[in-house]
């Protein structure tokens, strides 16, 4: 994309090149979560991750009620070998990075 300059060849003040919305990169309120994020069950941002038996991670309420009448993993439908259900502290500290990030954008 040349310019045309007048006589004399320079301007004072060199336009910026506009770039339309489907070409710029999304702002940081506009992009997605990962998906390591997002509970399976709810398709939402987990605020407490727990991994379970089947070694995903998923929100504990959605999770709890899910094994409240199920023994099998909601994403690959395998038996469970146990119901315990541990913290996901790194996944945790992640998220409230991320969301952290967003906001201060």
């Amino acid at each position: 994309m040349g310019l045309l300059l007048p006589k004399g060849g320079s301007v004072a003040h060199t336009p910026q090149r506009w770039t339309p919305a489907a070409e710029r990169p999304p702002s940081v309120e506009e992009e997605e979560p990962p998906d390591d994020f997002v509970c399976p069950i709810t398709t939402e941002v987990m605020s407490d991750p727990v991994m379970a038996a089947d070694g995903h991670a998923y929100e504990r309420t959605a999770i709890e009620r899910w094994l409240a009448t199920k023994s099998t993993s909601p994403l690959t439908g395998g038996e469970l070998e146990h119901s315990i259900l541990v913290p996901s502290h790194m996944l945790r500290r992640m998220i409230r990075d991320w969301e952290g990030a967003r906001k201060a954008a």
